[in-house]
């Protein structure tokens, strides 16, 4: 799968009871809500503290890689709305990789695990892609609960080890093939 064609400069996916949308300034207001907590800062690669700054430099970022063709990040909602939290994919030589955040306040309803089963089909049914992939620390257990539920399995890769906000990670790598 090419990595040098854009995306479209809109997508709205909706699948799962959710609607998956293009961040807007509109939306910049509630982002720090949804980001700015502990559990963010430690298991996502998203800057700490989130504030409107960080805010409106992750929407331009956003639409930079859009253009680019190599990423996209959708809010999460129920109907098109305020943003519960962010799905993200990013175009690997396989296929696909997705991430993932939820507010705080919006946790416990299945939120993460039915926008990761909307953008997995949306990788394999427009993008092409072989393979979905999910890379998550083992001792997150919210991802790995995420995992298990969508269908993925951990794939007997090496560990992919870095460094993040000065603290060592050890991420697995979890895989769904195109059905």
């Amino acid at each position: 799968m090419s990595s040098t064609r854009p995306f479209p400069e809109r997508i709205e996916l909706s699948g799962e009871g959710l609607v998956l949308r293009d961040w807007t300034e509109v939306d910049l207001a509630a982002m720090p809500e949804l980001f700015d907590h502990p559990d963010i800062a430690y298991w996502t690669p998203i800057v700490s503290p989130f504030d409107e700054a960080a805010a409106r430099a992750r929407l331009v970022r956003d639409r930079q890689l859009r253009a680019e063709g190599t990423t996209i990040l959708l809010a999460i909602t129920v109907d098109g709305g305020a943003p519960l939290g962010e799905v993200m994919l990013r175009r690997t030589r396989e296929g696909a990789e997705l991430g993932y955040a939820v507010g705080p306040a919006h946790r416990g309803q299945g939120l993460a695990a039915r926008a990761v089963r909307v953008m997995a089909a949306y990788a394999f049914e427009q993008l092409g892609a072989r393979q979905v992939i999910l890379e998550l620390e083992a001792e997150n257990a919210a991802s790995v609960a995420v995992a298990t539920k969508t269908g993925f399995t951990l794939l007997d890769v090496p560990l992919i080890r870095g460094e993040e906000k000065g603290r060592p990670y050890a991420l697995q790598t979890w895989g769904m093939n195109r059905p």
